[in-house]
């Protein structure tokens, strides 16, 4: 293994920062300290300006691996992980099949072996994710459940699931979206949609499965995650859920608290997911929730997307890809702006996705093995689409001058990614 010597950097690991230089050898932290001198295979002068941090956790990837790998499989989905920060992943289940068999699951951790990320796939919490009858988990040895890509629609099986999830200990997440509201929407519902003459997708549709699901996790005492949040309404609902003592965690996408629906003014499909960028009203709330904790975890939702299939705006699939982008987008606009602190970073990043899922967080010690990204605090970059590291490239970012990159990625003590 290669022997790696980083001086002068910022350490960060969500509960403190300090200057020191690390030391790397046989895949483990040797020394933290200053004035190391150790002849190494690489070594790295971050003058103050480079932070290193635990690599990152993404709890919300599509990777499209098995049965849709024209969008992105398992390797390059990976790759792209490693270019942003990101040593682990959760992967959603509406794969073809989707992840609802002993096989699937073990097709997708055998294939991520290689890759220095680590890949927890999610299982479907009905079986074919059809939403008539609930799976038996338990064989599977998975973390975390999901319907994600659709709701369940039956509020019973909803309810029988965070039932059944405190005997078993998975974490419930939920995509919050009533289908007869959505009813065809494209986008938010509002003065663009309008403008534009398409259909949109009213929020009341987030808000409304988001108190559901909040009401259900109550009435059986079981926690409930609510996947990218997006609305001032959703936000309140968890607030207020919070502050009466449910058990409810959620999370957002960078591009929630960045832009609005005037992206979409564009006719350019690559500004469509789901659920939609909203008002400024929303992403001030998306921010604020943030910044107040009642956000737990920025995601991003990758879900990659053929240029040939996001060509048309009306019929494109919604979703966009955000693994490489996403830590350079949150410094941009909370670290470099000053809303957020490093370590605050961390812990929704890195930190408090892990530990809803009960995986232990790396260590930035002596004698702990080295999971790290090397990130270049000023670092001034343009998102170019082509460069990306995904098999697709429908970045809703794409052009953006961002402030911040990750410039290097350790997994298992091994150096994955380098620019």
């Amino acid at each position: 293994m290669e022997k790696i010597l980083l001086k002068n950097v910022i350490i960060a690991d969500g509960t403190s920062e300090k200057k020191a230089d690390i030391y790397i050898a046989d895949g483990v932290i040797k020394e933290i300290g200053a004035g190391l001198e150790h002849g190494a295979d690489r070594v790295l002068d971050g003058g103050g300006k480079t932070a290193v941090m635990p690599t990152l956790f993404d709890m919300h990837v599509h990777l499209r691996d098995p049965g849709q790998t024209h969008k992105e499989d398992i390797l390059t989905g990976c790759s792209a992980a490693l270019a942003g920060g990101v040593g682990g992943v959760v992967c959603m289940p509406n794969t073809n099949p989707p992840i609802d068999s002993l096989e699937t699951v073990e097709y997708i951790l055998k294939k991520a072996e290689s890759t220095g990320v680590e890949v927890y796939p999610a299982a479907c919490i009905t079986k074919g994710m059809k939403g008539t009858e609930l799976y038996d988990w338990g064989r599977l040895g998975v973390k975390i459940i999901s319907d994600d890509g659709r709701p369940v629609e039956n509020a019973e099986l909803m309810r029988q699931a965070l039932e059944m999830s405190i005997e078993n200990g998975l974490l419930v997440a939920s995509h919050c979206e009533d289908l007869n509201i959505i009813s065809g929407g494209i986008m938010n519902k509002g003065k663009v949609s309008e403008k534009l003459g398409v259909k949109g997708m009213d929020r009341a549709s987030e808000d409304s499965i988001t108190a559901r699901e909040i009401a259900l996790a109550d009435s059986c005492g079981a926690r409930i995650h609510i996947c990218h949040v997006s609305t001032k309404g959703s936000i309140e609902i968890i607030r207020d859920a919070k502050k009466r003592g449910i058990n409810v965690t959620c999370e957002t996408c960078p591009h929630y608290f960045t832009y609005t629906e005037e992206k979409l003014l564009a006719r350019d499909a690559d500004y469509r997911m789901n659920p939609p960028l909203r008002t400024e009203e929303d992403r001030l709330a998306v921010l604020e929730a943030v910044l107040d904790g009642t956000i737990d975890c920025i995601v991003t939702d990758h879900a990659p997307h053929a240029s040939s299939e996001k060509a048309d705006f009306l019929t494109a699939p919604n979703g966009v890809v955000g693994l490489e982008t996403s830590l350079a987008v949150t410094l941009t606009q909370l670290f470099h702006t000053g809303k957020l602190t490093l370590n605050d970073i961390v812990q929704l990043m890195a930190v408090k996705p892990r530990t809803l899922l009960g995986i232990d967080v790396p260590k930035i010690e002596i004698g702990a093995k080295a999971n790290i990204a090397v990130v270049d605090l000023d670092m001034e970059w343009t998102v170019k689409p082509e460069e990306l590291h995904s098999k697709s490239h429908n970045t809703v970012f794409k052009g953006e001058k961002l402030k911040g990159r990750n410039i290097m990625t350790v997994t298992d003590g091994i150096v994955r990614y380098e620019i």
